[in-house]
């Protein structure tokens, strides 16, 4: 008989979930991870008395019910909205793309005037059925709005041209023809006041936890210990590139504190042109609505993944996802649980990522 029932290999938030649920079972759990901190991505940490988000900003959202409630059952949430502000040169515009967007780029002032100068473009466009994202963000939101707030904004992004990047990755942009400048329709939107680190505290408490233990460099003797191993990160580093690499996108952050009550004046304001090279800037005060004397700031580099990096978002080509799916095949044969982003080399929200863990824990405990 083995010491444990699950090796869980990653304390982000798929993980973590995924151990609560185990030991509430009375199942026995180890969960190893590689950094010096649980949380994953979703770790937060305080500086000058202000919650930084120190791997990017995390907005909690969700249209499951059932999820929201099992959130709030770790942590209270506030009232935070997600309004980002678009930089193109020197203009401003409100984002999703809405009406506020629109008269601001084109003096429009009615949902009608709008939708007939984005038809007039897409007509002068001539595009049929979208085969890239330039031919899709055109299609949906016409030439200005593309050239001026998707074009280098996403090639900064993903490092690639517009015309050479599928055409779904745009799709989850919001187009809506009225003065809301919320960025998510989903009911229940919100930030853990504290921030989310306390959750995955909350989850792990009870459970057994080894940080700056690295799975991979340990694998024989850490399986040993568990009849089944949970598994939350590449798949292809699990089986040495066996196959070959999958490619990522990688993420570069640069925090600092300044001397000022209010940098920005927004959480979120996304930098559209190649001539600024960080992607946004975020100020961490603003969503816990902070009124500490300084403010802390991280601006957001993207850049292409390489051995050492961390591999934040997957490249979902024909080719990759192919790759992927051999991957996943191959681990499963050999007994493994794959789940989360980078195991399913999938880009989920939060709200997703619980949803999985809540139905596999379901389906195998």
């Amino acid at each position: 008989m083995k010491q444990y029932d699950f090796l869980i290999v990653g304390a982000g938030l798929f993980g973590s979930v995924f151990a609560y649920e185990a030991k509430k079972r009375g199942k026995r759990c180890l969960v190893v991870e590689r950094r010096t901190h649980v949380g994953g991505n979703i770790y937060t940490e305080q500086v000058e008395g202000i919650t930084v988000h120190r791997y990017g900003a995390h907005i909690f959202h969700t249209k499951d019910r059932r999820v929201w409630e099992y959130v709030n059952r770790f942590a209270e949430f506030n009232r935070f909205t997600n309004s980002p502000v678009a930089v193109y040169r020197d203009e401003v515009y409100n984002l999703p793309f809405n009406m506020n967007t629109f008269s601001r780029m084109w003096g429009v002032k009615t949902p009608a005037e709008a939708k007939a100068k984005i038809e007039a473009q897409i007509a002068e466009a001539g595009i049929g059925e979208p085969r890239n994202l330039e031919e899709q963000a055109i299609r949906m939101v016409g030439t200005d709005l593309y050239r001026k707030l998707v074009k280098e904004y996403t090639e900064k992004q993903w490092g690639r041209p517009c015309s050479e990047l599928p055409p779904f990755i745009i799709k989850r942009l919001p187009v809506r023809f009225t003065y809301d400048n919320n960025y998510f329709s989903d009911p229940y939107q919100g930030i853990p006041v504290g921030g989310y680190t306390q959750i995955i505290e909350r989850l792990l408490d009870g459970v057994e936890v080894r940080l700056n233990c690295d799975f991979l460099k340990q694998k024989r003797e850490l399986e040993a210990l568990a009849d089944r191993v949970v598994y939350t990160g590449t798949a292809d580093s699990l089986f040495s590139f066996c196959f070959g690499k999958l490619e990522y996108r990688t993420l570069e952050f640069r925090t600092r504190v300044e001397d000022t009550e209010n940098f920005q004046g927004n959480a979120v304001v996304n930098y559209t042109s190649h001539d600024v090279p960080y992607t946004r800037v975020i100020e961490h005060k603003h969503f816990e609505f902070g009124t500490q004397p300084k403010t802390v700031i991280t601006e957001e580099y993207s850049k292409q993944w390489e051995e050492g990096d961390e591999p934040y978002y997957a490249v979902n080509t024909e080719k990759n996802n192919a790759l992927a799916e051999k991957y996943a095949t191959h681990a499963r044969e050999r007994g493994y649980i794959l789940g989360g982003r980078l195991a399913d080399y999938r880009y989920y929200d939060m709200d997703a990522v619980i949803a999985n863990a809540l139905k596999l824990a379901e389906e195998i405990l």
